[in-house]
């Protein structure tokens, strides 16, 4: 069984406290779903908790956890087992960046790009899939990934080296998993208007030169709210869609990446040296 109407279904959503996994979880809530919320952040998923039951939300469980903490990740598992029984829905949205190129990037980065953008959502995986299948009512996988997961965007090779991971986990599941009638979507958003705009690290570069501000602001410009991108989730769940797209530019880029491959070569190589001078 599919997962089209989300009313009453029990959706687990990830990243709750801010951002695209906030927007998510309150679309859902408005859509008459059941939540399981989590987020490092105790205090903004607090929030999230308060805005959703202030408009009639269902929450049936949150809890402040790290999810790369596998141990607190399978009890919660095991907690929300025991009193609801298995899930339909579960959604990987949280996540973290650090950009740079890799004379600068320190292990740190790379690790903690791994550690919480890949296995993060592996830890909720292994813990809230497999009683999905055995419950056998089918259900939706949903794992945010990014445009660069799709795309070779300068100085993003930690941050890709996990959101490529998270796509790649995401494709074989789609095919493992359609047995079971559980679906798979990947969301890859491009600019997103999230705190993590102002805070992402970018490794070797000062983000008060004003040239640096310039092309945050720039990027703020072309990003969508949080909000957006959680209607475009909703929608390509109802539409059983694997890849959701929360603006077309990632749709063309990817599409013209893979039509054209010797024009986007030229224009990463470009795009590269436009922001090496940001390091003189």
């Amino acid at each position: 069984m599919t997962v089209r109407n989300l009313g009453g279904r029990k959706c687990l959503i990830t990243g709750a406290g801010s951002g695209i996994g906030r927007a998510t979880a309150l679309a859902l809530s408005d859509e008459g779903a059941r939540l399981f919320l989590t987020d490092i952040n105790e205090e903004g998923l607090a929030d999230t908790v308060a805005a959703i039951t202030a408009r009639g939300g269902d929450v049936a469980e949150s809890r402040a956890l790290d999810i790369v903490d596998h141990d607190a990740v399978t009890e919660w598992a095991n907690d929300i087992h025991e009193a609801h029984g298995s899930l339909d829905v579960v959604m990987n949205v949280a996540g973290i960046s650090a950009w740079g190129t890799v004379e600068n990037l320190e292990h740190r980065h790379w690790k903690s790009m791994v550690d919480v953008n890949l296995m993060g959502p592996i830890h909720i995986i292994e813990n809230f899939v497999p009683p999905m299948v055995r419950a056998g009512r089918g259900g939706h996988l949903v794992n945010v990934s990014s445009a660069a997961g799709l795309l070779a965007l300068p100085w993003h090779a930690a941050y890709s080296a996990s959101k490529f991971g998270l796509r790649g986990v995401s494709e074989v599941l789609r095919f493992d998993l359609e047995q079971h009638g559980i679906d798979v979507s990947l969301v890859v958003p491009g600019a997103v208007r999230t705190p993590l705009v102002g805070t992402v690290e970018i490794a070797g570069v000062d983000r008060n030169d004003p040239q640096v501000q310039k092309a945050v602001h720039l990027f703020e410009r072309r990003a969508v709210t949080p909000e957006k991108v959680a209607r475009c989730i909703v929608r390509g769940m109802e539409k059983r869609r694997f890849l959701v797209y929360t603006s077309p530019d990632v749709r063309f880029g990817y599409w013209w990446a893979r039509k054209f491959a010797l024009p986007y070569e030229f224009v990463m190589r470009r795009a590269n040296r436009q922001f090496s001078k940001f390091l003189r």
